[in-house]
């Protein structure tokens, strides 16, 4: 029962990815060959190696993480505060930030992570590119040798099927039904990499994954028929 787990023990969290480098030519021959191998199903005839290259922000082992947003509960009487912080610049950093975070403030067996489609997208990306850059996996992303039930890691659009694992719903659909305001803002996910690369503005892609992981939040709580976070409880550290 969702209801009676403790929100300030749940770490809510959103990813943004872009392709490792800018451009296809910019990959050496063999990923070259290894892309096309690795997309030929998805791309049939319809695009070439090159041109289906700007999704490569998908796949780990093409992409790279450019940002994690995270936010957490603290609830303290009736005083409620959401407070989102994100880790951007070079990847490396990034997950090793990330990791001393889950490390040192939610590495207890009470404490769960939460995303939307995480346990299909943003956990399995964030434990492979640790793995590409020689980071040791913290625990509450290692999965190996975990009965399903010692897994702690939440996933709204999981929550949302209901068992129906046919059926994706999108964020943005999510919050609409709910009621929720919607986290998109000026970009949306497909121009993410055109804002790092050409446009140069991380600034814009924080804010946009931010948002993300207010909004994965937000699910949660209508989830469990509480009260929507206003701006005046959300704090941006």
């Amino acid at each position: 029962m969702i209801e009676k787990i403790n929100l300030n023990n749940i770490l809510f969290l959103d990813i943004e990815t872009v392709p490792e480098e800018e451009n296809f030519n910019s990959l050496d021959a063999e990923m070259q060959s290894l892309w096309d191998h690795k997309t030929q199903y998805q791309r049939k005839d319809a695009f070439s190696p090159e041109e289906f290259y700007e999704r490569a922000g998908i796949w780990a082992e093409f992409g790279k993480i450019i940002c994690i947003s995270v936010g957490y509960f603290t609830i303290k009487g009736d005083i409620r505060n959401f407070r989102v912080t994100s880790f951007f610049g070079d990847e490396k950093k990034i997950l090793k930030d990330f990791n001393n975070l889950l490390n040192n403030h939610f590495n207890q067996p009470q404490h769960l992570l939460c995303g939307h489609n995480a346990k299909e997208f943003d956990i399995p990306f964030l434990a492979r590119r640790m793995i590409i850059n020689q980071i040791a996996i913290p625990d509450k992303l290692n999965l190996f040798g975990k009965k399903p039930w010692e897994i702690a890691h939440l996933d709204t659009l999981e929550l949302w099927k209901f068992g129906d694992y046919k059926h994706f719903t999108s964020l943005k659909l999510l919050t609409k039904i709910l009621g929720i305001p919607s986290p998109k803002g000026d970009i949306d996910g497909s121009q993410v990499a055109h804002v790092f690369y050409v446009e140069k503005d991380i600034d814009r892609i924080v804010t946009y994954c931010e948002k993300d992981t207010i909004a994965v939040a937000q699910i949660f709580l209508r989830l469990r028929r509480e009260d929507l976070l206003i701006d005046e409880e959300i704090i941006h550290v």
